[in-house]
């Protein structure tokens, strides 16, 4: 008897437990075209898909966290760095990475390959993956980035710099090693000119080789030039 009901508490669980795994996966299915935004799949995203494909991105990136786990994840990377921070990276890893430590093959892309590749991985930034692969949320940061950016109770500029800046540039030893730490730029550059940085490098710096941040919004460019007018 006690076998009998042991058998029939198994059946119900597992029968359960298969009848909420298809309706989880029949409701993910059902709002597939929603979350990943298939009305804006347009011919340029699928000829940037190919470009991803072709260049085998894969072998050192993921994205969406599938693939390998050498390089960067850059699921968010187009909210990171836009379009022509991207196009820069692919078309001139050598002089990007000079004097980082991670280093990247110039693959030989050309600049349409670069633009349709921009527009593919801008297209996946726009997807809803419920916050996976963890990136680039307040909640998700490291202590050592709360540190970097003011703490859990971030100031709109340190936010802004932690949205957009802190995978290239580092403040207190924490983020990116892309571009040069930032720690002392409040004693070379004032507020307006870190944000004019941010909107135009050459304006500021002929030589700089740092690509116009056109996804950087006029209010968090000043925030950003407020808060790094602090460092020094």
């Amino acid at each position: 008897m006690v076998n009998k009901k042991a058998f029939y508490i198994f059946l119900a669980g597992t029968l359960t437990s298969l009848a909420i795994f298809l309706g989880l996966t029949w409701d993910t299915h059902r709002q597939v075209d929603a979350l990943t935004n298939a009305d804006k799949l347009s011919e340029q995203v699928v000829a940037g898909k190919r470009v991803w494909e072709k260049k085998n991105c894969n072998l050192c990136h993921t994205i969406l966290g599938f693939g390998v786990y050498y390089a960067p994840d850059v699921t968010k990377v187009h909210k990171r760095i836009g379009t022509e921070g991207i196009k820069q990276v692919v078309l001139q890893p050598e002089v990007v990475f000079k004097d980082s430590f991670r280093k990247m093959p110039n693959l030989g892309v050309t600049e349409q390959e670069a633009t349709d590749l921009a527009a593919f991985l801008e297209w996946v930034s726009k997807i809803d993956n419920h916050d996976w692969p963890p990136q680039d949320s307040e909640e998700r940061m490291s202590a050592a980035e709360r540190r970097a950016t003011g703490g859990a109770g971030l100031s709109r500029g340190a936010a802004a710099f932690q949205q957009n800046c802190i995978g290239c540039h580092s403040i207190g030893g924490a983020g990116g090693s892309i571009g040069p730490a930032l720690d002392t730029i409040g004693a070379t550059y004032d507020a307006a000119t870190v944000a004019a940085y941010i909107a135009e490098p050459t304006s500021v710096d002929p030589q700089s080789t740092m690509p116009p941040q056109t996804t950087v919004s006029d209010d968090d460019r000043s925030a950003i030039g407020e808060f790094l007018a602090k460092q020094q």
